[in-house]
């Protein structure tokens, strides 16, 4: 059994959004010749990594909603020039929208299970996607989506 790691995805307005900023990190990696895989530094590093890497992934936030994933394929703690351990979490960049699902802000990163993860939008994602971040909120509330 894998687990989930949910984290805020801080100053982003939407999935199509992340999805961007990842494709610009994609590039960058490519210029400098670096595998082509997102990483996410985080400051704590996470205790259950067995299970994280056995098919979990990385559940983003965006506005107060559980709304896309990434598949992650390793963890990496490491020690920045400060001498501070970090964390990176290596995904795979392709991002996976999910149903929407409310979760209150928190700070670093909460594990989740696989019962209490959101399943995938599947192929309503591209459309759900599309909707203007409002309507996409209301479809949500009034239980259609």
């Amino acid at each position: 059994m894998h687990l989930n790691l949910v984290k805020l995805a801080v100053g982003c307005e939407s999935v199509n959004e992340l999805k961007g900023w990842i494709a610009e990190r994609m590039k960058q990696a490519t210029r400098k010749g670096l595998p082509r895989h997102h990483v996410h530094i985080t400051r704590m590093t996470p205790k259950r990594g067995e299970e994280l890497l056995a098919g979990g992934s990385l559940y983003w936030v965006i506005k107060g909603e559980i709304a896309a994933r990434e598949k992650l394929i390793g963890i990496e703690p490491f020690r920045d020039g400060d001498g501070v351990g970090r964390c990176r979490l290596v995904m795979q960049p392709k991002v996976v929208a999910v149903r929407p699902r409310p979760m209150r802000p928190f700070q670093g990163w909460r594990y989740l299970s696989v019962a209490d993860a959101p399943p995938d939008l599947g192929s309503n994602a591209a459309s759900v996607a599309a909707m203007p971040e409002p309507l996409r909120r209301e479809l949500r509330d009034l239980g259609l989506l």
